[in-house]
Formats: C-alpha cells, sequence, structure tokens
C-alpha cells in the first residue's frame, strides 16, 4: 500500500487545511491524526512509513499550547522535538521529502528587522526550544530531503485562533482590548497549505533545495491592528477596538514583541512570496465566518 502524501497532525487547524487541499486536487493521501499515528512512537512511525511509503511527508503534528509548555517541557519535547528525528529518520529509511512545520518562536522576538532564515535561533520559551530541537533534527538527519517550514499567527477555519474569537467576541462585548506591542504576520492556513504542496512538487523536481523556509503572508501588523481589520469585515467599528499593553496581560509563557520572518529563500525554489496578508484575510473571511456559525448552530441544537 502506498500514498503520495502523508500528513501527521491530520486533525490540527493546518493539517485539516492541508489534506482538504490535497484531496480537492484528487492527490491520494493519509491523514494521520493523533489517534492513527502518536509521532513519540518511534516504532509506530517506522511501521506506517513501512506501510504507506509515501513520497512526502508533511509533519503538522505539535505541541501548540505555548503556557502549558513551560511546566510541561518534557512532554512538548516528546512531541516537537524527538517526534521530528523519529519521523526523519523513517523518511530517510525510504527517500521520502520531509516538510516539517515550525515557528517564529525559535527566535528571542527583539530584532527591529525581518529574520532570516539563516539567522541563528535564541528561542526565550519553552514551546520555542522544543520547536528548536525538532527543526535541527530534521536538518541534521534528511541534509537532501529535509524542509523546514516556519510559520506564525496562524488562523483558519480548522480550529481555534485568534480571528475566529474576534469574530466571536464582536457580538459579545461592546469594546474589546487587543494588545498593539506584537507585531507580525497574520498568515492564512489556506495559503501555507498550498505553499506546502507546491514546495514538495519543486523538491521533487529538485527546483526547492532543502533548509529552512518561511511561509508567512506578507507586509506586518499587530494584534490590535488585525482585530480592527476583522471588525471592519464584519461590518462592525474598528473604533470599538481599543490598544492595551502586553504587560497588562501577563501570560506564562513571553509572547515576542516582534515575529516578521523574512522570506528571501523562496527565490532559490523560483517562487514568489506569499500574497499580503490583507488579501489573504478577505479570501479566507466568508470560510471563517460559516465556520463560525456553524459552531453556534452546535451550541444552540
Amino acid at each position: 500500500m502506498t500514498c503520495e502524501w502523508f500528513v501527521t497532525g491530520a486533525d490540527g487547524m493546518l493539517g485539516r487545511e492541508l489534506v482538504s487541499r490535497l484531496k480537492a486536487r484528487k492527490v491520494e493521501t493519509v491523514a494521520a491524526d493523533r489517534r492513527r499515528l502518536d509521532i513519540t512512537d518511534a516504532d509506530a512511525v517506522r511501521a506506517a512509513l513501512d506501510r504507506y511509503r509515501p513520497a512526502f511527508v508533511a509533519n503538522c503534528a505539535a505541541w501548540t499550547d505555548v503556557d502549558a509548555a513551560e511546566s510541561h517541557e518534557a512532554e512538548a519535547l516528546d512531541v516537537n522535538g524527538h517526534g521530528p528525528a523519529r519521523l526523519a529518520e523513517a523518511c530517510r529509511a525510504h527517500g521520502t521529502i520531509l516538510l516539517h512545520i515550525s515557528t517564529d518562536y525559535v527566535f528571542s522576538g527583539d530584532s527591529d528587522r525581518p529574520y532570516r532564515e539563516t539567522d541563528t535561533p535564541a528561542p526565550r520559551t519553552a514551546y520555542g526550544r522544543t520547536k528548536l530541537v525538532g527543526e535541527r533534527a530534521v536538518l541534521t538527519t534528511l541534509p537532501e530531503t529535509g524542509h523546514v517550514v516556519r510559520t506564525a499567527w496562524l488562523y483558519g477555519a480548522g480550529g481555534g485562533n485568534f480571528v475566529q474569537a474576534v469574530i466571536r467576541l464582536e457580538t459579545a462585548r461592546d469594546t474589546l482590548y487587543v494588545v498593539d506591542d506584537q507585531r507580525g504576520q497574520p498568515t492564512w492556513t489556506g495559503d501555507v497549505a498550498d505553499r506546502l504542496i507546491l514546495l514538495g512538487n519543486c523538491a521533487r523536481a529538485g527546483t526547492a533545495p532543502p533548509g529552512v523556509y518561511h511561509a508567512t503572508n506578507s507586509g506586518q501588523a499587530t494584534w490590535n491592528r488585525l482585530a480592527r481589520e476583522v471588525f471592519r469585515l464584519l461590518g462592525a467599528d474598528p473604533a470599538r477596538v481599543r490598544p492595551i499593553s502586553s504587560a497588562a496581560l501577563p501570560r506564562p509563557a513571553p509572547r515576542p514583541a516582534y515575529s516578521v520572518l523574512g522570506h528571501s529563500c523562496w527565490s532559490d525554489a523560483g517562487l514568489p512570496t506569499l500574497r499580503h496578508w490583507c488579501y489573504a484575510l478577505v479570501d479566507a473571511f466568508p470560510e471563517l465566518r460559516a465556520a463560525e456559525r456553524r459552531r453556534w448552530a452546535r451550541q444552540a441544537a
């Protein structure tokens, strides 16, 4: 039994989007959620790749609870660090191309310019440290077929995220206070999923070198700016979104003040950078609102 793509973490927000877009293209895909494959189980990982022998593995599985990782770093490391290492070893045995999803949290978040793919990571959180271990395992084990794809500020219809929370809160609150001193790149899972598929195809064709890529929508914004844009698309008054500082909302894990990623490595693959985040949000919005209406319908049932 074989397949073209094998997607881990297929029950997560990005994993769902990637599987949906692969199936829409009629690509033979195995969607491996956490119940179907635990990437911390080395024997299960080897058995899965022995069975399906995929051309591509997209590792969307991750411990994503940034705050909980501060007090459960060993558990997060098993998923974010050791899990990718096990996948990379299994991919090496079959000559499989691995696309491993990583994060802006591998950087310190105190830059004054977009982070380059070649910049030295310096994570300030347990989550970032564990994700960096996974990155290094993939790049070391698969120097010819390992692709690390960092993304950030993800939103989509397939899971909980900031944009859908703002859609929900617009009807619940007269005024919404949102931090205005963290800057990053709102990024739609739909654009990232399309780019993963394209990157995989280019890697197989030999036009996308192995290494690190930054898959975020272009431009930049604060969380407050993003929330105001969501209000505008809802037909609500953006002035109802008020600025607040990060210090007013302390969290166990510090949030990066600056999460803007540079995109220079796409040119090595002959590919353009992802489009501006404002255009992506407009295209994503009908799907996001539909997902929120379905959530309300389920609650009312």
